[in-house]
């Protein structure tokens, strides 16, 4: 099933902790499909957290990143991307790990390869 049809409304669904993400981070669903393979989400990290125990991330679909509000540093890069920058991420892209010194929110969009 795709994605729902939705008009403008404000986001209320429950923030969560994505599985297997670094403590400090959390999600909020704004649309998905019923397999889960496409999913718009929000995306926060608390001040402060660290993904450095999760190491280097890759996955198996595609993923778009736009950082809203605040910044992540990329601890492999050594760089940090704040609100405005953006990231296209094919399949296998490895990425991260990272920390949020001051927090960041993003926008988060994957699909399937």
């Amino acid at each position: 099933m795709p994605k729902p049809e939705l008009e403008f409304h404000l986001p209320t669904g429950p923030w969560t902790a994505p599985q297997g993400a670094a403590p400090g981070v959390a999600e909020r669903v704004l649309a998905e499909d019923a397999r889960q393979e496409r999913r718009t989400v929000l995306v926060r990290w608390d001040p402060g957290t660290d993904s450095s125990a999760q190491g280097v991330a890759r996955h198996a679909f595609w993923e778009e990143v736009y950082i809203l509000d605040g910044a992540l540093h990329d601890l492999t890069l050594a760089e940090t991307f704040a609100r405005g920058t953006y990231a296209c991420r094919p399949p296998g892209m490895p990425h991260g790990p990272w920390t949020a010194p001051e927090g960041v929110t993003m926008l988060v969009i994957t699909y399937p390869d």
